[in-house]
């Protein structure tokens, strides 16, 4: 049930405001974990908090040890808006670099996005727990899911 729409739905400055490029660099200047950890802190800061009314049950991923939501439309001109929320900062943070990559493309652009690479690019997968980065890899599916459900 996707409604074509203009008026997004928990608007983020990920992807239009803070591009792929500017986490690269920012990410980059961090020589120790530390510093990319307080990285992730500063984006869940970034993202808005989803209202009550868009935590639907249906949108919540499971097995995950933070409860995560994600979300998305599909706008009138064919490109999707992705949202989402956390309650655990870290994975807010990571969520809002996969909306950074995604967000405003259109289906086709987001199943060829590689978002694994990304976290590589940033220093992040080797510093990540492995239920982290299988969280990670939960959320990079299901965003890849929905990308193949719109391509027509």
């Amino acid at each position: 049930m996707t409604q074509l729409s203009d008026t997004l739905l928990a608007p983020h400055p990920f992807g239009t405001e803070i591009t792929k490029q500017q986490l690269i660099e920012n990410f980059q200047q961090c020589k120790l974990w530390e510093d990319r950890y307080r990285q992730l802190i500063l984006l869940a800061r970034k993202l808005p908090n989803l209202s009550d009314a868009l935590k639907q049950q249906h949108i919540e991923m499971s097995g995950c040890e933070n409860r995560v939501w994600l979300g998305h439309q599909l706008l009138s001109d064919g490109r999707l808006h992705f949202y989402g929320d956390s309650e655990g900062r870290i994975v807010k943070g990571l969520l809002a670099i996969l909306l950074t990559a995604v967000e405003s493309k259109t289906p086709e652009q987001v199943s060829q996005t590689p978002l694994a690479e990304l976290f590589q690019q940033l220093g992040l997968e080797q510093q990540l727990s492995g239920s982290r980065i299988n969280g990670v890899k939960s959320l990079i599916n299901t965003i890849q899911e929905i990308a193949r459900t719109h391509i027509q």
